[in-house]
């Protein structure tokens, strides 16, 4: 059984994501990032990728190619203050899942990693 079907299929997989985006959507620091009025269009393309990641249907690459992370977020400055709303948002998300821990931990640990990797600005330690 894959993780994406052990958590509950697309359904889990789309709480997860709205979940997430619910906190995104009134973030001073974090919804700038998200061009669309609209958020549902970022919620489906990382709703896909998650799906695709854990297992299940690969949509995500029939529709939009190589997943390619850290070149789709280049054009974003993401700093530790970026990462730490989107872990803090995407945290939230997790735990309103309501997962076995064994579960839980595994797609935390993912993300956890995966929002590490996206960082591509330093801190100004000026700024603070």
């Amino acid at each position: 059984m894959t993780l994406f079907e052990a958590i509950g299929g697309e359904p889990a997989f789309r709480k997860l994501v709205d979940e997430f985006y619910a906190g995104v959507a009134d973030d001073p620091l974090l919804r700038p990032m998200y061009p669309e009025e609209d958020l549902g269009p970022a919620a489906d393309r990382l709703t896909l990728f998650l799906i695709q990641y854990w297992g299940g249907p690969r949509t995500y690459s029939d529709q939009r190619g190589h997943p390619r992370l850290r070149m789709r977020h280049a054009p974003f400055r993401i700093g530790a203050a970026e990462r730490d709303a989107w872990l803090r948002h995407m945290r939230q998300a997790v735990d309103a899942l309501d997962l076995p821990p064994q579960l839980a931990v595994a797609l935390w640990d993912y993300l956890e990693r995966a929002a590490y990797f996206m960082v591509n600005a330093e801190d100004d330690p000026a700024a603070g």
